[in-house]
């Protein structure tokens, strides 16, 4: 059996129900084909005043999902990061089992496989979201390991497994960035070897792990959360990243929009703070990385709200969903609002959204978040309520 994280160490049990500022270049990756012009004035004022509505649609993997996951030996599964390449959109999720004890909780079963992948072509958020199929699969339709980890023992001295933290594209090139995990500790702490970067040309049919850049086990840069942007009339893609675990500030670094530049670990700038101007400073070395929000941050997910012209950022703390308003991708961010509470959805954590799925110009969210207890991801929206 294998001991994953633990975001409460009860035993869980959850009864499972069934305008944007400027658009200045098409990548084709994770932000569904537009990227957005940076406005570095820290000046104007946060306009998220709440949310409402929060609504769980769907089961998307795993017994009673709205998809048949039974086929491709996916019986529990967690996390679901979005990658958006041209009508396709990736769910990535992580350590995945195809056997499943019914009265297991969290992460255990047989057939274990370190992270597998999903991709769709369903444009309708609103009743849930269907796989149109699995890569990389097998003869048998199994859903394969993108980079399987090793899986060695747990006890610091070697590689437990590969968790992809997020994907993001450049192109048709897709990526995501994992992080070697050493040690799973107590609930909501782990260790890691390093974060690295694996790559598929082939829609996702096959995978290629990168030797650089790789990031410290020790940094704060091992799990992330990607968009694209225009920054100074060129392309990039900015990483907010944290720590291992669930208790790290966040750090920002950006890289120019380019396969070239993702595997150029010299190409890499990390936000070092604001400048007397009230310009952004970069830095090639990662030691001069400012906090751009602190807190007890869980695995995060970051995009431009085109309803309230503002950055969001959406995270787990304390077994609690939260959401913040951002009004550069340094900050200053919003005090959190509750998304979604443990006391209605116990173990709960990974709440992250993608800007294609959105509804009614943008305030209503569509987002995947894992449960611990039946180890699964769900679908869930919620309405975003603005100052006049």
């Amino acid at each position: 059996m294998f001991r994953a994280r633990t975001p409460s160490s009860r035993r869980l049990r959850v009864a499972a129900a069934g305008s944007i500022l400027a658009i200045a270049a098409v990548l084709g990756g994770c932000s569904g084909g537009a990227a957005v012009t940076v406005d570095p004035n820290q000046d104007k004022p946060f306009v998220l005043t709440g949310v409402s509505g929060l609504k769980e649609i769907a089961q998307l993997t795993g017994p009673g999902a709205i998809n048949d996951t039974e086929t491709a030996a996916v019986a529990g599964t967690d996390l679901g990061s979005m990658v958006n390449v041209g009508d396709r959109t990736y769910f990535i999720f992580g350590d995945t089992f195809g056997e499943r004890d019914p009265e297991s909780i969290g992460g255990q079963g047989g057939n274990w496989r370190s992270n597998v992948s999903a991709w769709t072509t369903d444009s309708d958020p609103s009743d849930g979201i269907t796989f149109d199929g699995w890569a990389p699969s097998d003869d048998l339709g199994w859903a394969m390991p993108m980079v399987e980890g090793e899986h060695d023992a747990n006890d610091g001295t070697g590689e437990v497994t590969k968790i992809p933290t997020y994907g993001f594209a450049v192109g048709e090139t897709l990526y995501i960035q994992y992080m070697s995990v050493k040690f799973w500790g107590e609930a909501g702490a782990w260790d890691a070897n390093y974060a690295g970067l694996a790559k598929s040309t082939d829609q996702g049919e096959t995978w290629t792990p990168l030797e650089s850049p790789r990031w410290p086990g020790d940094s704060n840069f091992i799990q992330v959360a990607v968009a694209e942007v225009q920054d100074a009339g060129a392309p990039y893609l900015y990483f907010w990243s944290i720590p291992s675990g669930r208790f790290g500030n966040v750090e920002l670094m950006r890289v120019p929009a380019t396969v070239e530049a993702v595997e150029d670990a010299d190409a890499y700038s990390y936000f070092a703070g604001v400048g007397a101007d009230g310009a952004p400073e970069w830095s090639a070395e990662m030691t001069d990385a400012a906090t751009v929000l602190e807190g007890t941050i869980g695995e995060l997910s970051v995009m431009w709200s085109t309803y309230l012209d503002r950055w969001i950022m959406t995270y787990s703390d304390a077994g609690n969903a939260y959401i913040r308003e951002g009004i550069t991708p340094w900050g200053p961010w919003g005090d959190p609002i509750e998304v979604a509470g443990a006391s209605e959805y116990p173990g709960l954590y990974s709440p992250y959204l993608n800007p294609r799925y959105v509804a009614d110009g943008g305030r209503k969210i569509y987002f995947t978040m894992s449960l611990w207890g039946p180890y699964n991801v769900f679908w869930f929206s919620v309405d975003l309520e603005k100052a006049p």
